[in-house]
């Protein structure tokens, strides 16, 4: 499936529609769709029925295993899709809260070396950084054109003292309510992940970006 420059990827209104409890059917299928505006493949799996962002045949896909029920993300199936230079990024889970107002981060205009925010700049658009004495929030325009956040508490911060839930909170607060904002989370990160979820975010599926060459 084409998309036409500056249009809406057809992954938005899935994202979108899963974010309010409206799910494809769980038919252990997965549909072929192109990459996004940034060039970025990816799997994104939802319960039963998965999308892959590639230029690549579905024929292809099929015969190596892929389907919805966790096929797609097999490494012969991400690896095709990569191609033997291209980058497979980690297996995330996908989470998904609305921006609400409270007190919002300060903008860090000092912070731009920082490992978080050159991982953020190196996959989306528009990034802006947030942050306080606590840890960083950033935002930005990733896949599909959402808004995602990502965060990072600073070395010495008491990891057990709510401060991931309270940078967390800061950072939707930034954002105009009602937006919805997207974050991905390594499963095994169980701290951050528990962070994520209360503060508000609620799983959707998984993913893993990719960039084929």
């Amino acid at each position: 499936m084409a998309v036409s420059p500056g249009s809406q990827h057809p992954l938005a209104a899935i994202l979108t529609a899963a974010a309010a409890g409206r799910f494809p059917p769980a038919d252990g299928l997965f549909d072929v769709l192109a990459p996004d505006d940034d060039g970025t493949h990816a799997v994104v799996e939802l319960t039963g029925h998965s999308y892959v962002l590639t230029d690549r045949a579905p024929a292809d896909l099929l015969a190596l295993g892929a389907d919805g029920f966790g096929g797609c993300t097999h490494p012969d199936v991400l690896r095709w899709v990569a191609g033997p230079d291209g980058w497979i990024g980690s297996l995330d889970v996908v989470l998904v809260a609305t921006a609400r107002p409270g007190g919002p981060l300060p903008e860090r205009t000092d912070l731009d070396d920082h490992p978080r925010v050159e991982r953020a700049r190196a996959h989306r658009r528009g990034v802006r950084v947030f942050g306080d004495d606590r840890g960083l929030v950033t935002l930005g325009r990733g896949l599909a054109g959402r808004l995602e956040l990502s965060v990072e508490l600073h070395d010495g911060t008491d990891r057990n003292g709510g401060a991931g839930r309270a940078v967390i909170l800061g950072g939707l607060a930034v954002a105009t309510p009602g937006d919805l904002v997207w974050a991905q989370v390594s499963p095994g990160n169980a701290a951050s992940l528990r962070a994520f979820l209360a503060c508000g975010f609620v799983p959707i599926g998984s993913e893993v970006l990719i960039t084929s060459r």
